[in-house]
């Protein structure tokens, strides 16, 4: 019995014709997915524009990104979406940590009441016309600050890390409380070190949100100092309203170079948070 086990254990799974069926779905998806991404970088190098697919650009060129970095309408935008990218997930993750903690602690007097207070503000807003309102009283029009107070408190995202927090064993919490520590120690030294894959994960939404977010700008922000990267890529693509400079690009070549500016920083920085990433998009999902 034992040795017919260790034979099933080492034996390889056949690969039957759903595994078949399964690869060619996910490589056909990937390609879907690659090939326009792969035409957009190809392009973003070519110094001809071109509306056909090419493998390789057949005029090589680094000007579309000489462009961006030395033409001001576009560096400062793309900094000012890197600072407030940086800004807003900071924010966001303390925010979003605290609250979770606080609601967390089942015997706080209240919690429900506040948690309810809460998730009524995810089904029911205020409108425009009062936000804008309120922005202007805090003096956040025409700042690139009001994307890192927009985003930096986000219920969904506190209500993940509540759940997250809810699944740690309380068992630690009590040897803490044992050893004299605070509840202010506790989040620092217990809760923090075992939520790596939470705040990974939820500081790529914070990041994305912030990031990708061209709408409050549009609505919010008229001085082109002010406006993010992602306004000036819409305005640029779908206006057609290119900066003047003093390289000679083409206009498709400049598109494309502000595009893959635009998906370069997520492209490069996924690849290191993926493991936490994948961890945490389970959060709150299982509870023991």
């Amino acid at each position: 019995m034992a040795k017919a086990k260790e034979y099933a254990v080492g034996r390889k799974r056949k690969t039957g014709l759903f595994d078949v069926i399964n690869y060619l779905v996910f490589i056909c998806i990937g390609l879907i997915i690659i090939i326009p991404i792969w035409k957009v970088v190809v392009d973003s190098f070519n110094a001809v524009g071109v509306y056909k697919f090419l493998p390789w650009p057949t005029q090589p060129t680094l000007d579309g990104y000489r462009t961006i970095i030395h033409t001001a309408k576009l560096y400062r935008p793309f900094m000012n979406s890197v600072i407030t990218t940086i800004c807003g997930t900071l924010l966001g993750l303390v925010l979003s940590t605290l609250g979770g903690y606080v609601l967390a602690q089942y015997d706080l007097p209240g919690r429900d009441i506040l948690a309810y207070f809460l998730l009524f503000t995810m089904i029911f807003q205020g409108g425009l016309i009062p936000e804008y309102l309120v922005m202007k009283k805090l003096h956040l029009v025409n700042s690139m600050w009001i994307l890192v107070v927009k985003h930096g408190m986000n219920v969904y995202n506190l209500v993940l890390m509540r759940n997250f927090f809810e699944g740690i064993p309380g068992s630690l919490f009590e040897a803490a409380k044992i050893d004299g520590c605070t509840p202010m120690g506790i989040f620092f030294k217990i809760v923090l070190p075992l939520s790596k894959a939470a705040l990974a994960s939820i500081g790529l939404m914070f990041a994305v949100t912030v990031w990708n977010d061209y709408s409050t700008v549009q609505i919010y922000i008229t001085n082109r100092d002010q406006v993010n990267f992602q306004y000036i890529l819409r305005v640029m693509v779908m206006d057609g309203d290119t900066p003047t400079t003093s390289y000679n690009v083409s206009q498709n070549t400049l598109y494309y170079a502000a595009i893959v500016c635009a998906i370069l920083p997520f492209m490069v920085l996924y690849p290191f948070l993926q493991k936490y990433f994948v961890k945490g998009v389970n959060i709150g999902a299982v509870k023991e």
